[in-house]
């Protein structure tokens, strides 16, 4: 069969399995959880690989699910992604009531994307006619939240990067994988079935920040206290005082939360916490913005007589999709959604780890429609699951057909002309240099 034989039979297995792929979101969408912590997700994730006799491994990075489906010969791997865990989002919905929990961001419908495509991929039989296989992968911890839970984790020993894709990368769980590819819902709440595609996104340094003072009474002897959230205030006013100074082309962005700001409202503050990330367009410019920070930080201390100690973190790198792709993916979306369907992306200011991926291995990142709301807030919902589940689904195993059919020639061609930015090796070696 031809390629375009072999993708009218993908889409008509995926059309023929849609009930029971959106129901797959919305289970999802029902129990929401954060990083880490994705057991029940995991669990759902299994019994679909299960339900189609789709063999799997588990616990990789503790919660990730990896499913194989295997060509008719091993020639290459493509990895299809879907994102498992939710953003804290307690006036959401369907948060979670304990934890906050809500797929605010839309990572249930990543998921159903992932398993439609595979779903369809297995049930046509198209893999017979394909020179390569398919690794369906359910990661974990995309969202960089938490980092004090994360980074007692990272102390136990059971992981020892915050976020999922690279601790994958660390783990070896990408080795052997050629490319990968993934789709996220659209961030600004797009209704309509358009498709952003391309770009690039920023890259971070995640932050953990403790200033310690001296506890005292805050009415009674105020002048034998140091007080810690005032040497915080004067640190964030500092960074604040060098916004100007950062260049608009490297898209720097600094959002501190306070996680604790003393104990007592009658006692001086003592211990003040605060987590944050340095955000940048590329490298270069993340190392600088943080370096200028972190200075900030520090003299918000010296002018209290504070301590201040500063904890930077492995964060994610920005993010590049390979043009090659991206170009067979937005073909794909133009014949089922027509010719206006597709737009092309900028720079997004915000961050995924699927930049770290895209260091090591051609990868695309596709923004997709059929949402309201805008993200990691109360209004953010699916409105289009057609949308969202199915046609996502398509379009991934469709561009899937583009590069393992003819003996997987269009994949060949690319990496033949494909320069990684990092080796796996210069990948940890960065990540390790954060300190």
């Amino acid at each position: 069969m031809n390629k375009q034989e072999l993708k009218d039979r993908v889409r008509t297995a995926i059309r023929k399995q849609a009930n029971e792929i959106t129901a797959l979101a919305e289970a999802i969408a029902r129990e929401p959880e954060l990083g880490f912590k994705e057991h029940k997700t995991a669990a759902k994730i299994q019994s679909f690989f299960q339900q189609r006799n789709i063999p799997f491994t588990t616990e990789h990075a503790i919660t990730g699910v990896k499913g194989t489906l295997k060509g008719r010969s091993s020639r290459r791997n493509i990895a299809v992604l879907g994102e498992m865990d939710a953003v804290t989002c307690f006036d959401h919905p369907l948060a979670n009531t304990e934890t906050g929990a809500a797929h605010a961001c839309g990572h249930h419908a990543q998921i159903a994307a992932m398993m439609g495509c595979g779903a369809g991929l297995a049930a046509s039989g198209v893999m017979d006619e394909l020179d390569g296989d398919v690794t369906l992968f359910a990661v974990p911890a995309e969202e960089y939240v938490e980092i004090e839970y994360r980074n007692r984790l990272r102390q136990e020993g059971k992981i020892r990067y915050l976020g999922g894709k690279a601790e994958l990368i660390r783990c070896g769980a990408f080795d052997g994988i050629d490319m990968a590819m993934m789709v996220h819902l659209s961030t600004d709440g797009d209704k309509n079935r358009v498709m952003g595609i391309g770009g690039t996104s920023n890259g971070f340094v995640g932050k953990m920040i403790h200033y310690t003072g001296r506890e005292a009474h805050a009415a009674g002897a105020p002048d034998k206290g140091i007080n810690a959230l005032n040497a915080a205030m004067i640190g964030l006013m500092a960074v604040n005082a060098m916004r100007e100074t950062f260049r608009d082309e490297d898209y720097v962005r600094f959002h501190p939360i306070i996680t604790k700001g003393g104990d007592l409202v009658n006692v001086i503050p003592a211990e003040v916490r605060l987590e944050s990330y340095v955000r940048g367009k590329t490298v270069e410019s993340i190392l600088d913005a943080n370096f200028k920070v972190n200075r900030a930080l520090r003299g918000g201390a010296a002018a209290i007589g504070a301590e201040v100690e500063i904890s930077d973190l492995p964060g994610y790198l920005p993010l590049v999709n390979n043009d090659r792709m991206t170009e067979l993916f937005r073909r794909n979306a133009v014949t089922l959604l027509g010719e206006n369907s597709t737009k092309p992306l900028g720079h997004n200011p915000g961050s995924t780890d699927m930049g770290d991926l895209s260091h090591i291995m051609p990868i695309i990142h596709p923004w997709v429609g059929g949402v309201t709301g805008v993200a990691h807030t109360r209004d953010f919902r699916v409105c289009d699951p057609e949308m969202a589940y199915i046609i996502n689904a398509q379009c991934m195993a469709m561009t899937v057909i583009d590069l393992l059919a003819d003996q997987a020639a269009e994949a060949d061609e690319l990496l033949e002309n494909y320069q990684p930015k990092m080796t796996k090796k210069q990948y940890l070696a960065f990540m390790e240099s954060i300190k």
